[in-house]
């Protein structure tokens, strides 16, 4: 056998062998802990429990920060934040420069919601370290906690503002630009929070990561309705976002007379209307729209509407298909506005891409649930989350739990402590396979 080969075959049985110690692990999670940590960082909301109000950088979420920062130094993690406020948690592995194996989610939450969203994969990674650590195993690449900065769009209106930053979607500029309802900039409310540093060097680089994996709840019903422990989930839909207006001339209820309205409302509802013809269309269950919001003026009983402002959200896992849903509702708009004799015009707020699970992880995910006797399934999110955007920089996949009802963003989210640990269990054994593996600057010159 030649000298290639041999070390060909070293490296390949190196990773096997550290891959079977893995995979051999018995680890134990408490999940009444995690249980109680949730509680606790419920504590830090600006309403009363069971609602869970935190935006970003309120006293709420700084006080909720600091909770979390005690838990990992608790746990002997090195901490780190970025300038607004993405906070790293790592254990240091054997190969402690080499890129290293990320875990996380938010703990932000919009205004009325519940406990679990984003917080079950920030509690639930440290409890898989933990988890780790105590069955005596001993990372190689690093294993990080990141607690991504505003997932939600609740202040600045734009969410994943954390991971858009570390991924370069969001630079300095944009970032400076931004102003919440109050017309307070990003920058004086990051310095409020006490995040004084340069908006430079957010951007992780491309070797930072060398797989990125994010416990989250399902915030749909089909794990519990089916009985299934995971979701090894496959692909993130991404939303198209539409600001739609419609302008006509008003007037007094009684004294204009029907023929001679051009009624804004009118002009919105019928497009709602088409909205969902657009989806049911394509015949999928992956394409779906929502008319979310719908905002009239003068709002008021006696007189004509002379204008209608519609947020409408487009979400598909196929971006094709998604953009062509995108395209009906614009030409709809016109050909409604040309019909109903009124004005409008059409604002895309954002079009960001779909991202693939990366195939190496979902297996990793997989073999996990495996070898734990969990079933489990391949499964699409249709809800946003970072990972969407760690996507494109890293490999990246997610594990979902069930959730009762499927409810999520609000106050009777809940997981059970049993879904959360079989979660954690999951994960903790998956971290340990892909932290295992060598990294390729540490194998020998050929």
């Amino acid at each position: 056998m030649s000298g290639i080969w041999q070390w060909v075959v070293f490296f390949v049985c190196l990773v096997v062998e550290n891959w079977v110690w893995a995979a051999s692990l018995r680890l134990e999670v408490d999940g009444s802990r995690v249980e109680s940590e949730l509680k606790e960082l419920r504590r830090f909301s600006d309403t009363a429990a069971p609602d869970v109000t935190r935006i970003l950088y309120t006293q709420s979420d700084l006080d909720a920060r600091d909770y979390l920062r005690r838990l990992f130094k608790e746990e002997g993690l090195v901490i780190r934040e970025d300038a607004i406020g993405n906070i790293f948690a790592r254990w240091p592995g054997k190969s402690a420069d080499s890129p290293a194996i990320g875990t996380g989610s938010h703990c932000d939450a919009i205004p009325f919601s519940g406990m679990y969203d984003g917080t079950v994969g920030v509690v639930g990674a440290l409890e898989a370290i933990r988890a780790l650590k105590r069955s005596g195993f001993r990372p190689v690449r690093s294993i990080e906690i990141l607690v991504f900065t505003s997932e939600e769009p609740t202040r600045f209106g734009i969410g994943c503002l954390g991971s858009r930053a570390l991924t370069g979607v969001l630079k300095p500029l944009d970032l400076m630009k931004l102003l919440d309802v109050n017309n307070t900039s990003f920058d004086q409310a990051r310095f409020a929070a006490g995040y004084t540093d340069k908006l430079e060097n957010i951007e992780l680089s491309e070797s930072y990561y060398d797989g990125f994996i994010e416990l989250h709840i399902e915030q749909g019903p089909e794990l519990e309705k089916g009985g299934i422990d995971v979701g090894v989930v496959t692909a993130i839909a991404a939303p198209a976002q539409l600001e739609v207006t419609f302008k006509g001339d008003g007037g007094h209820a009684g004294a204009l007379l029907m023929h001679l309205r051009n009624d804004a409302l009118l002009a919105g509802a019928e497009l709602a209307i088409e909205t969902e013809k657009a989806a049911l269309a394509k015949g999928t269950r992956d394409t779906v729209v929502t008319t979310g919001s719908f905002d009239i003026a003068p709002n008021t009983v006696n007189s004509v509407p002379r204008h209608a402002k519609l947020g409408i959200d487009v979400r598909d896992i196929d971006e094709q298909r998604r953009d062509s849903v995108l395209e009906i509702i614009i030409s709809r708009a016109a050909e409604i506005a040309t019909a109903r004799r009124v004005e409008h015009s059409v604002r895309v707020l954002n079009k960001d891409s779909p991202a693939d699970s990366a195939v190496e992880l979902v297996r990793a995910l997989e073999d996990s649930a495996d070898q734990l006797n969990f079933s489990h399934q391949r499964m699409v999110s249709r809800a946003y989350h970072d990972s969407l955007f760690i996507a494109a920089k890293f490999p990246t996949a997610m594990l979902f739990i069930p959730c009762r009802d499927g409810i999520s963003h609000r106050p009777d989210e809940y997981a059970s402590e049993e879904a959360i640990s079989k979660g954690v269990l999951a994960l903790a054994h998956t971290l340990a396979k892909l932290s295992s593996a060598a990294p390729q600057e540490d194998e020998p010159d050929l």
